[in-house]
């Protein structure tokens, strides 16, 4: 009996387990939430984002993964008024806005990074801001007290058409093994010929150990 199958080290982590404090990964996908005014959600559904022009991290549309954050806004607007979304954000190349390098705050794009992450250390809740609003899909709605709008907006998610809820699963974002966006999943190394896989591949013919013959009792 021949074996096919070498074997990897694995580099994956939970997309949406991230621990408050812990450095969303460079080309990952994760569920954060924004809150807006009632009046927006409709067109912001429909017709998506439009980045801020200014804020603590610049411009660019501002969300978090708490919650708590983004049932705090809009800042002037009462509760029964706000709609929080849940998003899916690709959040491409991170910058991390700390202390150390706050003179960043408002320069990180040009810099070269899509996301600025503020930790929880900084302002209590930790805060995201995204440069491109193609990075952002609504996916959900985690807040709304008015029970018949949010059944609305509910319904008008699952209208859009399924490209747009995709949309950012482009080629060039997508596992050079298998195909599926790697956003859901990261790429491995095998042990022996140190080629780049896939996980979910269901076998993996090691150019250096084509060939392994298991012990003969």
């Amino acid at each position: 009996m021949s074996i096919h199958f070498f074997g990897w080290e694995t580099h994956t982590e939970g997309r949406r387990l991230l621990k408050p404090g812990q450095h969303p990964r460079k080309g990952h996908r994760y569920t954060m939430f924004h809150g807006t005014h009632k009046n927006n959600a409709e067109a912001i559904i429909t017709s998506g984002f439009h980045p801020s022009s200014g804020g603590s991290l610049g411009a660019g549309v501002y969300c978090s993964r708490n919650i708590m954050k983004a049932m705090n806004y809009p800042l002037a607007c009462s509760s029964n008024d706000r709609v929080v979304f849940q998003l899916r954000v690709r959040v491409g190349k991170v910058k991390k806005i700390d202390q150390h390098n706050f003179n960043m705050a408002t320069t990180w794009h040009q810099q070269g990074y899509d996301t600025a992450w503020m930790p929880p250390t900084v302002t209590g809740l930790e805060e995201d801001c995204v440069w491109d609003p193609d990075r952002l899909v609504v996916v959900g709605i985690a807040h709304c007290t008015d029970t018949s709008f949010g059944k609305k907006l509910k319904e008008l998610i699952r209208a859009q058409p399924k490209a747009k809820l995709d949309k950012g699963s482009s080629s060039q974002n997508k596992c050079i093994a298998c195909g599926w966006p790697v956003c859901d999943h990261e790429t491995i190394q095998c042990w022996g010929c140190k080629k780049t896989i896939c996980p979910f591949l269901v076998k993996h013919k090691c150019k250096e150990k084509s060939e392994i013959k298991p012990n003969e009792n």
